[in-house]
């Protein structure tokens, strides 16, 4: 029987956190090398919500494909806003970008005390970084050494509101931007913790696709709650921003995955034709009804999978799939191993 109900059963779906996938990488590229320069008070908070995202990102996928490494300014230990002091991996003079270039991609930390003042190693660090053609970030108001080494000329950027009037003020070619994030061509920048996060995925969104981005949003949004619901999970589907057609059919997605509706099932129950439904899926989410779905009960299997001791068989029931040898291909196609070598991988 067709279920167009959009009721959340949470003992047939389980909706949490762990619904994530990425294809894996058969490609052999390599990580993509990222450095923090941590300012003297640097936010600890947007600092650590931009690092996560790429710890994430290693996390959902076949393998690692980023690597991060802190550095200081004037020294090797950093005390953050929180008064912790924080032990870089090397300082910016350490950094080999004039040479061999061994970053892909440098964000400055800042903070609410972090001075504001020009910094010659700094200055000289990130001129030489912008030669050899890596993406340059600030985080809070790590714009402003952007600024200072004249890399946001007649760009926009973000910073927090209580710069604005000092970036405006010393650096009349910046456009200085009301929103919390702006992410454009070989720049990143943004004001504060939660905006961080965000930064950091559109930032991963251009260099490796939407795909890994939903990954780790639905992984990192798992603590997010609507208030007036008992502790309902956010997920991708309640975004507001998203048409309510698009919204209902991802619901229904999730509360049928054990037994998997057809996609003109899917769209007769917000009456809509399928060709508008598809149309919804790649302008909204650049993937497909069946993709979409088939992203659901696999990422489902793999919970069941890594957190349950259900058989392989039982795992590939509760997520719709008819056969476990099809199982064990979807599985592999999405995670790089089989079922059998993940919870092997799981249990080691």
């Amino acid at each position: 029987m067709t279920n167009c109900s959009t009721k959340r059963d949470f003992s047939k779906t389980n909706s949490d956190s762990n619904k994530a996938y990425v294809n894996s990488d058969a490609s052999g590229e390599q990580p993509i090398r990222v450095g923090f320069i941590l300012q003297e008070h640097f936010s600890m908070v947007a600092f650590t919500g931009a690092l996560d995202v790429l710890v994430t990102a290693n996390l959902v996928h076949a393998s690692p494909i980023f690597e991060y490494r802190t550095l200081g300014i004037d020294s090797r230990m950093v005390v953050s806003d929180l008064g912790i002091n924080i032990s870089t991996d090397g300082t910016v003079e350490s950094l080999q970008i004039q040479h061999r270039g061994d970053l892909d991609i440098l964000i400055v930390c800042g903070g609410f005390r972090s001075s504001l003042e020009i910094n010659s190693k700094l200055n000289t660090c990130l001129k030489a970084a912008d030669k050899q053609g890596l993406i340059l970030g600030g985080l809070w108001n790590g714009a402003v050494a952007l600024a200072h080494a004249d890399l946001l000329d007649g760009q926009e950027c973000a910073a927090h509101p209580d710069n604005h009037a000092y970036m405006r003020e010393t650096f009349n070619r910046v456009n200085v931007s009301k929103n919390t994030l702006v992410v454009g061509n070989k720049r990143a920048t943004c004001s504060g913790p939660v905006s961080a996060l965000e930064m950091m995925l559109k930032l991963i969104s251009q260099l490796k696709g939407t795909d890994l981005v939903r990954a780790i949003r639905e992984i990192l949004s798992c603590d997010q709650v609507a208030e007036a619901q008992d502790s309902v999970q956010l997920q991708l589907g309640d975004d507001p921003t998203l048409p309510e057609s698009l919204r209902s059919i991802m619901e229904l997605m999730r509360n049928n995955i054990e037994e998997p509706l057809g996609l003109e099932e899917l769209a007769g129950c917000i009456n809509i034709s399928r060709r508008q439904m598809e149309r919804l899926f790649q302008t909204h989410l650049d993937s497909s009804p069946s993709r979409y779905y088939l992203e659901l009960r696999i990422t489902h299997a793999r919970r069941l999978l890594l957190q349950t001791n259900e058989s392989i068989t039982n795992v590939a029931i509760a997520s719709g799939f008819v056969s476990t040898s099809h199982f064990s291909n979807c599985f592999k196609d999405y995670f790089g191993v089989s079922p059998s070598a993940a919870r092997a991988k799981q249990q080691s």
